[in-house]
């Protein structure tokens, strides 16, 4: 089986994997984009791209070699120090970015320096891109383009940060991303330093909802004007893909966001913005498969977590969140869309001090389904709406009623403990009209207001909020705290046909 593994292996990197011919359409053009360079042209050759610079002729070799299995920050072990190992340790080469002119003071434009480093990696297996440690790297916005070379490695140890708000950003570039990696196959994105977003400017558009305490002197209403902001992170298009170990702080907007990816694997982030910060979702995953999201701290203005349209199987445990909106799927069906979401499970997660526990929401007016949720094993720490299904999602008071919806079925809530804000009802599931929620199964539930935590002698239900459901069908597995009488059992006598809840 070793074998075959080997010789898969071998042929995807030397069969399946082209490094050439690199497809840039679906993306901001006015971006820097990251190419690596095509063979030069013969003397006197009719080249269409006579007029580029090669800036990689003569590209710095790499800086140094380091063994697979050390820290990358660590100095590489010299040859005596492997010698007598049993198995001869592999070696990769690591473009140090310092070596490509970098300068790392936070002020001077690094951007080139990164272009030109991962350009020439990129065409050599198990290659590492380092960013050290001890230097803050300015980068404008820009595109690092695959596909690449088996193997390859992003190595963030220092602090990368962007031009500090919207006054700042280079006018013909989109004010939507700052830096995408597209189509980078096989990418490892790891490290022990920081991306900073610098993010306060940019909340404090007037267009921006402001939660801010108005002893900060900071208007609490929205304003017409421009109003993007860009993801700090966005890998686009990417599979076998590896995030670990960064931080990520104060984004302008989403801090990381995973667009028609397949096979992410996401573990030991550290994601911070203030809880007041606007639109600061921690991991957003959109028309993505086969994820997981596992030993996390987050903590935002927005939702840790958030699940776009076309996601499918998707596995989060041991994730710590809040301050936050909590962990959600949707908003879907916006517009009149179609949304498919399935296979999605969160376990062993603790929510704290957040507006949402786990939440399902959709517009009034979409189609298509969520579907095969499990939410098991969560802690809630002082949480309004701790178990939430929100069909009425809006975010005006000028929304109408519609008649189709996202149909919600099979969804699992067990194992769920801890205290909840008593503003709002422990249970709150509140599903369409016309488009019932299906199979909902409530097994283990304990919570408790928080303010009741201590004095439970003199506690009664009866003086709180209760929990609310609104055409919601399921079955209780075992008793619940607090009581959730509210839930219908079986199905329901009408059930929607047409296509409005097919994938």
């Amino acid at each position: 089986m070793t074998n075959l593994y080997i010789i898969f292996a071998v042929l995807y990197c030397f069969l399946l994997n082209p490094t050439q011919g690199r497809i840039l359409t679906l993306l901001p053009m006015n971006n820097h984009i990251s190419i690596p360079p095509s063979p030069s042209p013969a003397p006197n050759a009719n080249n269409d791209s006579a007029n580029v610079v090669d800036h990689y002729s003569h590209a710095p070799s790499p800086s140094h070699s380091y063994n697979v299995n050390v820290d990358y920050s660590s100095p590489a072990p010299s040859p005596s120090d492997v010698k007598n190992d049993s198995v001869i340790a592999q070696e990769v080469a690591v473009y140090d970015v310092m070596s490509f002119g970098a300068i790392g003071d936070g002020l001077t434009d690094d951007t080139s320096a990164f272009k030109s480093a991962w350009d020439t990696a990129c065409q050599v297996e198990d290659a590492t891109v380092l960013a050290p440690k001890g230097y803050t790297f300015l980068l404008q916005p820009l595109i690092f383009t695959g596909p690449c070379k088996c193997g390859l490695v992003f190595q963030v140890e220092g602090t990368i940060v962007p031009p500090d708000g919207p006054n700042s950003w280079p006018k013909k570039m989109s004010k939507k991303q700052w830096i995408i990696f597209y189509r980078t196959h096989g990418l490892t994105f790891q490290g022990s330093g920081l991306i900073d977003g610098r993010g306060e400017k940019w909340w404090n558009l007037p267009c921006k909802p402001h939660k801010v305490r108005r002893s900060k002197g900071i208007n609490a209403s929205t304003m017409n004007g421009p109003c993007d902001s860009p993801v700090a992170i966005r890998f686009f298009g990417t599979t076998n893909l590896t995030v670990r170990g960064v931080k990520f702080i104060n984004s302008p907007e989403f801090h990381i966001r995973f667009d028609a990816c397949q096979s992410v694997h996401v573990d030991s982030l550290f994601i911070k913005s203030p809880a007041n910060s606007p639109n600061t979702d921690g991991i957003h995953v959109e028309n993505t498969v086969d994820v997981s999201i596992q030993n996390s701290v987050i903590s935002n203005g927005d939702d840790c977590i958030s699940i776009g349209a076309g996601s499918h199987n998707l596995d989060i445990k041991n994730v710590t969140c809040g301050p936050s909106h909590g962990i959600s799927i949707g908003s879907l069906g916006v517009h009149n869309s179609r949304a498919c979401v399935s296979n999605i499970t969160v376990t062993n997660c603790l929510i704290k001090h957040s507006d949402n526990g786990v939440r399902i929401k959709t517009w009034q007016g979409g189609s298509g389904s969520v579907s095969d949720i499990t939410f098991d094993s969560i802690k809630m720490d002082t949480v309004r709406n701790p178990v939430m299904i929100d069909q009425y999602y809006c975010l005006s008071k000028n929304c109408s009623n519609q008649t189709s919806a996202v149909s919600i079925a099979s969804i699992s809530y067990s194992n769920i403990k801890g205290t909840y804000d008593t503003r709002s009802p422990p249970v709150h599931l509140a599903c369409s009209d016309s488009v019932p929620c299906t199979n909902i199964t409530i097994t283990d539930l304990d919570l408790l207001p928080a303010s009741a935590v201590g004095s439970l002698s003199t506690y009664k239900y009866g003086s709180l909020v209760q929990p609310f459901c609104w055409n919601a069908y399921g079955s209780l597995g075992t008793s619940t705290v607090p009581p959730v009488y509210c839930l219908l059992e079986g199905l329901p006598l009408d059930v929607p046909g047409g296509d409005i809840g097919q994938c």
